[in-house]
């Protein structure tokens, strides 16, 4: 795991000796290496998947309303994990794809009042040694605390894992379930929740 790249922002801390801090822009892609190592220990991912999905994340740091969060080891200073997200418009590929597909099995006003104001929650990744100690909770309320959009989507992986069960808990109902994106890759179940999410309003942000 990789020491970060510090940057303005707010830190917050967690228990177990984390801190949670917000990146601007700048430090978002300064710090991409060591939130691509997360990603990959998180998702088992292969190494060949990772150039692309650094081509996303580099992407991303463009589109409105980035927040962009990383969990700090104290002391240590190592990124244990990241999330982000931002505004979804028209012209982004995720969004265009989840609309349509919202659009084809519930109607065009179900897809307006999921996406109309949304802020889509692009990654949410703890490493494995980290899990199951609030961390991604935590990075959660934060990334949705205090945000101007009326809802918050994601997707994940369309099985019983503990990321969908923290969703859930969280506030999150199922949209889309099976879900497959274009170029293959496993079925994704897309998830939305109203905001602000009980508890988001006693965040910073």
């Amino acid at each position: 795991m990789q020491h970060y790249a510090r940057g303005p922002g707010y830190a917050c801390r967690v228990p177990t000796a984390v801190s949670i801090a917000e990146l601007g822009r700048p430090a978002f892609l300064a710090n991409i290496d060591a939130q691509l190592d997360i990603y990959a220990a998180a998702m088992g991912a292969n190494p060949g998947e990772v150039p692309g999905r650094r081509s996303i994340m580099e992407r991303h740091a463009g589109n409105p309303g980035l927040r962009s969060l990383v969990a700090v080891e104290d002391g240590s200073g190592q990124v244990v994990g990241f999330a982000y997200g931002f505004r979804g418009v028209p012209g982004q590929w995720w969004h265009d794809v989840v609309r349509s597909e919202i659009v084809a099995t519930a109607g065009q006003a179900s897809a307006e009042a999921w996406l109309a104001s949304a802020l889509e929650i692009a990654e949410v990744h703890v490493h494995p040694e980290f899990q199951q100690r609030g961390i991604g909770r935590q990075m959660i309320l934060m990334l949705t605390a205090n945000r101007t959009e009326r809802t918050a989507l994601l997707s994940t992986r369309d099985a019983n894992t503990p990321a969908r069960h923290l969703y859930r808990q969280l506030g999150f109902a199922d949209l889309l379930t099976a879900f497959q994106f274009p170029g293959g890759g496993p079925p994704y179940a897309v998830m939305g929740a109203p905001l602000p999410l009980p508890g988001a309003a006693d965040q910073p942000g």
